[in-house]
């Protein structure tokens, strides 16, 4: 079976990543290990059992790839974080500081926000309609 494992994540630094993503989104660091370039292969994922695809930190290396941190989508959402429960995860994530772009929307779709992490990428925090 075929499915989207990572996606890469331009960062400025891997440690403030991996503190932005685990403890005001709650991620699990699922792997930190060195590089022989002197780099790191760093993913974070939504947590444990998850079936979606999980983000490569990968650290800006030069002046093209440290212009695009907190831009890789043009400024439009390119993440999409489900959740089983929006409110309860809307209220920990403002409490951890997370910003949020808009008031919670409740549309046919699901309960849906939009925020940004801490390099000003756009993400939603969507809890599905149910079927």
């Amino acid at each position: 079976m075929r499915r989207i494992a990572l996606v890469t994540l331009v960062v400025h630094d891997y440690d403030e990543a991996i503190r932005f993503y685990t403890e005001a989104l709650g991620f699990r660091l699922a792997e930190d290990e060195p590089r022989p370039d002197g780099g790191r292969w760093v993913v974070v994922e939504p947590g444990a059992g998850h079936s979606g695809a999980a983000l490569l930190l990968a650290r800006a290396a030069g002046v093209e790839q440290r212009a695009r941190v907190g831009d890789q989508t043009g400024g439009r959402v390119g993440f999409f974080l489900h959740t089983d429960d929006f409110a309860r995860d809307h209220a920990r994530m403002t409490a951890a500081g997370v910003t949020f772009l808009e008031e919670p929307r409740h549309e046919p779709y699901g309960s849906v926000a939009v925020f940004q992490d801490h390099y000003g990428n756009r993400w939603d925090l969507l809890q599905p309609a149910a079927s």
